[in-house]
């Protein structure tokens, strides 16, 4: 990172100017903004005297100073998120917020950047592109502004803010709990450094800029939560005959058990289970349950349906840690 040499003072002497340009000057309005008096605003001050040398008072002033405050580099940046914000394996699209005010005494523009291998956490989020909002504190692609480094840095007056949404994928190798870290990096345009830094007549109202506390340069990170979710199935079969034991003979009832176990902190949506009436057997009608309560053969309003050579158990949004089991009967020929 280059730096202007160190050492340029943080006031400057003005020359001796024009009564006019000196009313224009003092003009200037003096916010108190979070970092102090706004940068390129004059101070100007003017000592006096008086003294009797026996025929009255008599009262002298000195030459006026007048200082021009620079500028002083500084941001913050703030994630915007409550918490981890879930995800899933190999989604798109994942937004992380974050804030970035500039948190010194003059205009300035600042560069973004997002970092994502910068350890303490299970896998990297891949980012894909930053928007700068547009006052609404909401994403939306269509009316906020892709962000192009160098192209659209946001320019910010002193304890300004603005918006920044990251948006990253997910990894499809990425598993259940893993999280990933993005953090948002945010460097003011004039320049960055070591606090006290200077980078002469570059600052607002032709002042030095002077490198703050924060270096000029902020970051914060966010986190992604992978929350995901398996699914097993295990089924088992009992045969009953008329001979009361369990051979599978002719004649002979197959109670088939198909139980589905969903695992993880994440959900599943539109699982169903379907099974094909074996070769040999017959479909016992009116047989097919789920969770132990009966489902019609047809088509209709519950879970289970019956078309001819299969079963079908339509079991929609299921959350880890949660079991459904199916059953039905066949004989056999």
């Amino acid at each position: 990172m280059m730096i202007a040499p160190v050492g340029g003072a943080k006031h400057r002497l003005l020359p001796s100017c024009s009564t006019l340009a000196l009313l224009a000057a003092l003009a200037l309005p003096m916010q108190a903004e979070a970092a102090g008096t706004r940068a390129g605003s004059t101070i100007s001050n003017t000592a006096s005297a008086s003294f009797d040398t026996g025929g009255g008072t008599t009262t002298v002033a000195s030459n006026r100073i007048d200082l021009l405050v620079d500028e002083l580099l500084d941001v913050t940046v703030a994630s915007g998120n409550p918490g981890d914000v879930p995800t899933t394996p190999g989604a798109t699209g994942q937004v992380l917020t974050f804030s970035v005010t500039n948190s010194g005494n003059g205009a300035e523009a600042f560069g973004l950047s997002a970092i994502v291998n910068a350890g303490g956490d299970d896998y990297d989020p891949v980012v894909t592109q930053i928007y700068l909002d547009n006052g609404d504190g909401l994403f939306d692609s269509g009316t906020d502004t892709l962000y192009t480094a160098g192209a659209n840095d946001p320019s910010l007056d002193p304890d300004q803010s603005v918006t920044v949404f990251v948006l990253a994928t997910t990894p499809g190798s990425t598993a259940d709990g893993h999280r990933g870290i993005v953090s948002l990096a945010a460097a003011a345009k004039t320049g960055t450094g070591d606090p006290g830094d200077s980078f002469a007549g570059q600052g607002e109202g032709g002042g030095d800029a002077v490198v703050g506390t924060t270096g000029a340069d902020g970051e914060d990170a966010g986190a992604f939560l992978v929350s995901a979710a398996t699914v097993t199935l295990v089924k088992s079969a009992v045969v009953t005959n008329s001979l009361s034991t369990a051979d599978p003979i002719p004649g002979a009832t197959i109670t088939y058990t198909i139980v589905a176990t969903v695992a993880g902190s994440g959900s599943v949506s539109g699982l169903a289970i379907t099974d094909d009436i074996p070769a040999d057997t017959a479909y016992v009608p009116g047989s097919i349950t789920l969770g132990g309560g009966a489902l019609t053969d047809a088509a209709d309003a519950d879970a289970g349906d019956y078309n001819g050579t299969r079963i079908s158990v339509a079991l929609g949004t299921v959350a880890g840690g949660q079991t459904r089991t199916v059953t039905f009967q066949t004989t056999i020929d």
